[in-house]
């Protein structure tokens, strides 16, 4: 082949590969499957036929045009479009206060504006029913929270969950400064100086005893003792498998539950014991761990690990407790934290919060009995990852398990000072948790 030839092969193929890009980018978009889950997930909750906030209510094609939210043709031109690719700090981006969506559904949305935002009258969108208006939800739970607040002297505690024999203890976590992070590891790095205000967290991670009264209802004494906002609350979908995977039930770790799940775990146990709790935040996590100190030694003193854990986990409190009476911040289980796997940022923070963007990557804490030494540190830090649920056969995806993570549970904490109903509604409710990996 000629040098000449060869330079119109190349030229050739660089057309027509951007040919197939260009028709791919501007296929007509399917409104039923791209455009619709979009709609439900970021729009609904507050512009539903029943709260059309701002009197919009999405109920169809010719609904955004007579509100002039879309100008068929013209994104740039489109409410719908430009609050929605607003960062979510920033003033009119919507949802308020809650997650910027990821690139490629601004771009669905911005192809379907471009086509001329084809809805068929003949698809109408799922809109949420009264009892799953999250921030309605969050609200009424914030109400009942304000009449207990915490007790003005922080010391370590125990509850007794309503209606159940169950209890669990919460360890004082006082106000400090720390370095956090470490020269170690890449994504470790840099080691940036970060303030945490005073929280409780739980002694040890969540228990099967704790979370099962989450998962059935029947075990919680809620089916005697009715109640209508705990039957408000997301509860998960029955599991397909035994979720301890032969590896023990009472007092050994709950596991192989999503963020999301949780989450939802973290607002159950708010509205039945009338105080806020949640996930920590991947800074809190680290400054708990550490207690003022580093990684413990010898490390299977105080930790379940590759080296000790015989291949499954263990009941929880049976190694030695940190300087602040943590147990198990280290092996057994790993532990969701409520924080966007991200690289750090340099200089120094106050209680930082990473918000979701997408529902991978989450940032997970600890090490667990599967892991080695090396990652069974304070600083260790794990992204989670789709693979955590191949195994699970539902299409799409189970929001609730994370079935191939037999390793992966979660504590909560309890801020000194309580936050308000629209901050409980973005800890509880990260909003990506739908959205297909």
């Amino acid at each position: 082949m000629t040098e000449r030839n060869r330079a119109v092969t190349v030229r050739e193929r660089s057309f027509l590969i951007a040919l197939t890009l260009t028709a791919c980018a501007y296929a007509q978009t399917d409104f039923k499957k791209e455009v619709a889950p979009i709609l439900e997930q970021q729009c609904l909750p507050c512009h539903s036929a029943t709260k059309a906030a701002g009197g919009l209510a999405i109920t169809s094609r010719k609904a955004l045009l007579d509100k002039k939210a879309v100008v068929p043709g013209k994104p740039d031109d489109s409410p719908l479009y430009k609050l929605a690719a607003l960062p979510p700090d920033r003033k009119g981006a919507m949802p308020p206060g809650g997650t910027k969506l990821p690139e490629d559904k601004l771009a669905i949305l911005k192809h379907w504006i471009e086509q001329g935002a084809i809805w068929p009258e003949n698809i109408a969108l799922n809109t949420p029913s009264a009892a799953a208006d999250e921030h309605e939800i969050a609200r009424r739970i914030h109400d009942k929270i304000q009449a207990h607040p915490p007790p003005g002297k922080m010391q370590s505690y125990q509850v007794t969950i309503p209606n159940t024999l169950v209890s669990y203890s919460m360890a004082r976590v006082p106000a400090g400064d720390f370095t956090m992070g470490s020269p170690r590891k890449p994504d470790e790095q840099p080691p940036h100086q970060v303030h945490i205000d005073a929280f409780w967290m739980q002694v040890h991670e969540v228990t099967w005893d704790e979370y099962r009264l989450f998962m059935f209802a029947n075990q919680a004494g809620e089916i005697a003792n009715k109640d209508e906002l705990m039957d408000a609350v997301s509860r998960p979908t029955r599991p397909y498998v035994e979720m301890s995977f032969g590896m023990g039930i009472n007092g050994f770790p709950a596991i192989s539950m999503t963020q999301h799940a949780a989450n939802k775990y973290a607002e159950w146990l708010s509205a039945k014991t009338g105080e806020f709790y949640r996930l920590p935040t991947e800074a809190e996590w680290e400054y708990a761990c550490r207690a003022g100190a580093g990684d413990p030694t010898p490390l299977a003193d105080y930790a379940w690990f590759a080296a000790n854990s015989n291949d499954k986990y263990h009941p929880v409190a049976t190694k030695k407790p940190n300087a602040w009476g943590l147990y198990d911040m280290l092996g057994n289980v790993m532990e969701w934290t409520l924080d966007r796997y991200e690289p750090y940022k340099p200089g120094s923070a106050v209680n930082p919060w990473v918000k979701a963007a997408a529902l991978y990557p989450h940032a997970v804490r600890g090490g667990s009995w599967n892991d080695p030494a090396d990652m069974v540190r304070c600083a260790a830090r794990v992204a989670s990852d789709p693979a955590w649920k191949q195994q699970d056969p539902q299409l799409p995806k189970s929001i609730w398990y994370e079935t191939d993570a037999q390793w992966l549970g979660f504590r909560l904490v309890r801020p000194l000072k309580i936050p308000s109903a629209d901050e409980m509604y973005n800890y509880w409710n990260s909003g990506v948790e739908r959205m297909e990996p």
